[in-house]
């Protein structure tokens, strides 16, 4: 068998090209994508809407409104990721930080966990964006946010799993198992 080997080296994900052992005994080899994982914020106004954020995405070439989120840091946890991304994207600061869902985005061709916090209590301040980001925030009613998901006007998945997850098993005076 090949061994493995790093054939690509990015910023932030590196591909492997992975040599396993099929039931026939062949080997085959597959590339991964792997990636540190990331976090997924949904902040819950202190009116109840939910804050959006509409972030342009060269990959789609498009505007997609998401939840903020944001890369892990080496060593920093899910929730050190949540807090730090939710105050550079928005400016918030929660009080309350409570994971909801946590689940891997594309497990086909990629290692990345995706875990989802819901932020309460939150403080307004300052964004920090980043160089390369352009958000603006989106504060939408639950009922307007599922919507979009219906209508397509919400097509990120992080975002569709994040809401609907909460609006099914967590949102006061929702739908229950």
């Amino acid at each position: 068998m090949t061994a493995d080997e790093i054939i690509l080296h990015a910023r932030i994900f590196a591909v492997r090209r992975h040599h396993f052992p099929l039931p026939d005994g062949t080997v085959r080899a597959h590339e991964i994508i792997e990636h540190p994982g990331a976090a997924a914020i949904l902040p819950i106004l202190p009116d109840g809407r939910v804050l959006l954020i509409a972030h342009h995405r060269p990959a789609v070439n498009q505007e997609l409104l998401e939840l903020p989120a944001g890369t892990l840091d080496p060593g920093e946890t899910p929730l050190e990721c949540a807090r730090r991304e939710l105050a550079e994207e928005t400016g918030y600061r929660a009080a309350t930080l409570e994971p909801l869902v946590s689940f891997y985005s594309t497990p086909g061709i990629c290692n990345e966990r995706l875990h989802v916090f819901v932020a309460t209590n939150l403080t307004p301040g300052p964004t920090n964006l980043g160089p390369s980001e352009f958000i603006r925030p989106v504060p939408m009613t639950i009922a307007d946010a599922l919507d979009a998901i219906h209508t397509g006007r919400i097509a990120d998945g992080k975002t569709i799993i994040g809401l609907l997850y909460y609006d099914r098993f967590n949102r006061p005076g929702g739908p229950r198992r």
